[in-house]
């Protein structure tokens, strides 16, 4: 099988919804990212459908249609009945003027196909040799009982679906030709592996052609009584297409939806049923539900008055075709499904913190319906152990309430309504709170000053590390509020940094003392100087006059003496 439907990596955000909707569980998560088991898949489209980051994209075949169109072969449009729901108000006359003006030759209703394959079921009923009959139109319920009811298969009508049926029919009358299914579903485009359809296009893809070469399809209408078939797309739409006759001994039910279909599948599998003809569809209120319609143009009760409206109330001509060309086996193409051991299963449980039954949530936010199937799945290499929500949950909680309740600073968590909603051991202590459940849902009022709170909320002051002295506990305290605006909380963080502040202060106080110490010393010092200086002036003053006096006692005897000897 081809990759008909893809996954960008780049969009995928770990939601787990396509594996939720996934009715067969074929999608593996690897390194935070979907990836589609084609193997297991049956390509119902749920994924593409609900999945919220369009991660998922149905393969394109515009280009190769073009290709085709380009070539020398005639191309011809087989076009789903469901046409008229997903193009409204839009008849089949417009939308081949439309296909005509895109290139392709010609165009037909696959409701022709329809035709034939409906008398077939008609044809093995009246036979009588069937237990229980399911419709074969649908190839997603062929695949899923294909893949995973094999045990089904022998009551899966040998009949093609009404496109291979139709193209069959096309080139049967066109040789050479070649065939373009066009339609909501997504299947169709592996089914077309197997069967004459060359290509197909869902509506969505064709639109895109349409508007890439300015082609506007005209609202128009049109009837004709011979159109049975084109009630083929809406929920029981092949019963009622059906001829039944009176002594008809077959009851006739209509399952629309996959998970309902799987439900009637295990019906048949459990057996007590007897002369059924089951109409499956594994999309809800069959084709007008298909991937592209829900996807994009999702109105099923409009949708199903305007198929009911446009459908005539006698089948379309066709040509005689060969009952063996109708007719198909269908094979088996399961996998054998792998089977852990107890021992296996209960290590991966554990893994999440699933030690006991009643840990076992069963909450389906990874994806799979019970921890044990998502157990097996890990095993299995589809999921991953990370997936379990409520252990991912629980794990952060329980780091960040390690985090909290071991912080030696005080946290206190408020709402924006100045109501407490978390208060950590430390804030407890500082506060003298004696219990967490005293103060939950109080204002903060009660046990603190909500100033730094409502400032931070109005955004009048920037609020960290702000230091205060609170009389109540007597202790300094340095603030910081921190508001999350996502979560609409707000987280103050105090710090107590009393006995910091208490010697911080004593150090103020010793040195205000050793300044005035010092002061007083240097005054007493600069006293004695000054004495020093008086007494060493005095001094040096007597000196001075007791040395000018000697000197003059010397100059003078000097000088007498002096005189003496010239006198001789």
């Amino acid at each position: 099988m081809q990759e008909y439907l893809r996954f960008k990596k780049s969009n995928c955000k770990n939601c787990y919804k396509c594996i939720r909707n996934c009715p067969v569980k074929a999608i593996r998560f690897s390194a935070g990212q979907a990836h589609v088991i084609k193997d297991e898949c049956i390509l119902c489209g749920h994924c593409f459908v609900v999945c919220p980051q369009n991660a998922k994209e149905i393969a394109d075949a515009t280009e190769y249609v073009r290709v085709l169109l380009a070539g020398d072969a005639p191309v011809v449009a087989s076009v789903a009945p469901s046409f008229a729901a997903y193009f409204e108000g839009v008849g089949f006359d417009a939308l081949s003027h439309a296909l005509f003006a895109l290139g392709f030759s010609y165009a037909e209703e696959t409701a022709v196909g329809a035709t034939l394959v409906k008398r077939q079921y008609e044809e093995l009923l009246s036979r009588g040799e069937y237990e229980i009959l399911i419709s074969s139109c649908c190839p997603s319920v062929n695949l899923l009982i294909r893949k995973y009811h094999p045990a089904v298969i022998p009551y899966l009508a040998p009949v093609v679906s009404p496109m291979a049926a139709h193209a069959i029919d096309i080139k049967h009358r066109m040789p050479g030709c070649k065939v373009v299914f066009i339609g909501p579903c997504l299947s169709k485009k592996a089914e077309a592996e197997d069967s004459l359809t060359d290509a197909v296009l869902t509506f969505e893809e064709l639109s895109s052609m349409m508007a890439a070469s300015g082609i506007t399809l005209e609202k128009k209408t049109d009837r004709r009584p011979d159109s049975r078939a084109r009630i083929f797309p809406t929920d029981g739409g092949i019963i009622k297409t059906m001829d039944f006759p009176a002594e008809c001994e077959y009851t006739r039910i209509s399952v629309s939806g996959i998970d309902n279909c799987i439900a009637a599948i295990h019906d048949i599998e459990a057996g007590g049923l007897g002369k059924c003809f089951i109409e499956m569809s594994a999309c809800s209120g069959s084709c007008i539900g298909g991937p592209i319609m829900e996807k994009y143009k999702n109105a099923p009760v409009r949708h199903y008055r305007d198929i009911v409206n446009y459908a005539g109330k006698d089948d379309f001509p066709t040509d005689d075709i060969s009952n063996a060309r109708l007719l198909t086996v269908h094979t088996n193409i399961s996998r054998e499904k792998y089977t852990p051991t107890e021992a296996e299963i209960l290590d991966v449980l554990r893994l999440t913190g699933k030690t006991k039954p009643e840990d076992e949530l069963n909450c389906g936010s990874c994806g799979y319906p019970t921890c044990r199937e998502k157990a097996i799945a890990v095993l299995e290499g589809k999921a991953d152990i990370s997936m379990c929500l409520p252990y991912l949950m629980e794990k952060a909680e329980r780091f960040s309430d390690t985090i909290v309740r071991n912080n030696p600073n005080g946290i206190i968590v408020v709402n924006e309504d100045m109501e407490i909603q978390d208060i950590n051991p430390a804030a407890m202590r500082m506060l003298g709170v004696r219990q967490k459940s005293d103060v939950l849902g109080e204002l903060i009022v009660r046990i603190f000053d909500p100033l730094p709170f409502t400032d931070t909320l109005s955004g009048a002051a920037v609020v960290r590390d702000k230091l205060n002295y609170y009389p109540e506990y007597e202790k300094y305290l340095e603030v910081t509020v921190v508001h999350d605006k996502k979560s609409r909380i707000l987280i103050g963080i105090l710090r107590d940094v009393t006995d910091a502040e208490e010697e911080r202060r004593k150090k103020e106080e010793l040195g205000r003392k050793t300044v005035e110490v010092a002061d007083e010393v240097v005054e007493r010092q600069l006293r004695i100087v000054h004495e020093i200086a008086s007494l060493l002036g005095e001094t040096a003053a007597e000196t001075k006059i007791a040395l000018s006096k000697l000197k003059e006692t010397i100059i003078n005897e000097h000088k007498d003496g002096y005189d003496q000897d010239t006198s001789k």
